[in-house]
């Protein structure tokens, strides 16, 4: 398994609130972490939210023993949904932060994801899928019916998400599993990707040639000579049955 991550600042954003992490080597009881984290906020509470989000996260899983995937996700998410919650009340630059999430863990051939926000996790084979589910408002009125889905409404509002992490006392993170196929590349990425770039070209830069790191600078790249309205992060992970390296 092969795994490179990449954030960038964008091109109107004067602060990277993305912040990503990855190994494809033991943390705690785990295989492998890929983390995915789109901070908001003020100037600094973002920043702020997303790095403790993912360091918290990081810290919990490194020191737990239990191997069940799921439940120590969710205990991770939860104890850092917590004490971020509890510093943006304390601290008044701080008031009103919160992050989305995606993360993933693959054991035994199945990638285990969690996610809360819009930032996406997707699966590449011979096309592409999109794995998680934004939580957003756009994606409400399109499952209740009362909106198209890349309508003008749509795109107008596109930015309004329903759950984040910090922002409330709980959050509820989704769950996904999925069975591996042995070449399937694995994508976690932030809005300022999606919204800048199609699935289409995702798809063609993803099962083009060249490195991992290589197809993950193109696909940022494109984003920003697109407009790179927001910060960039990609994980871009190569599910191999046999072996574990970096890429």
């Amino acid at each position: 398994m092969q795994a490179y991550a990449l954030t960038d600042i964008g091109k109107k954003r004067k602060v990277n609130q993305d912040y990503i992490y990855e190994t494809t080597e033991n943390i705690g009881v785990f295989p492998n972490l890929f983390i995915l984290a789109d901070g908001m906020g003020g100037h600094k509470a973002g920043d702020y939210a997303s790095k403790y989000l993912v360091d918290s996260m990081v810290d919990h899983i490194r020191k737990s023993d239990n191997g069940e995937i799921v439940k120590t996700l969710n205990n991770a998410i939860s104890l850092s949904n917590t004490m971020i919650y509890r510093k943006s009340q304390e601290i008044p630059e701080l008031s009103g932060m919160g992050s989305t999430l995606v993360a993933a863990v693959i054991s035994s051939g199945v990638l285990y994801v969690a996610n809360v926000g819009d930032s996406r996790l997707y699966i590449v084979r011979d096309g592409i899928t999109q794995v998680t589910r934004d939580h957003s408002y756009v994606e409400e009125m399109v499952k209740k019916g009362q909106m198209t889905r890349d309508s003008e409404d749509y795109m107008m509002h596109k930015n309004i998400i329903t759950r984040a992490v910090g922002i409330s006392q709980k959050v509820e993170p989704d769950f996904f599993e999925v069975e591996l196929e042995d070449n399937d590349y694995i994508l976690l990425c932030s809005d300022g990707l999606t919204n800048m770039v199609d699935d289409d070209t995702i798809l063609t830069v993803i099962l083009g040639n060249g490195s991992l790191g290589y197809k993950s600078n193109t696909l940022i790249r494109t984003a920003n000579e697109n407009g790179g309205n927001d910060n960039i992060a990609v994980v871009l992970i190569k599910y191999q049955k046999e072996g574990m390296e970096h890429a």
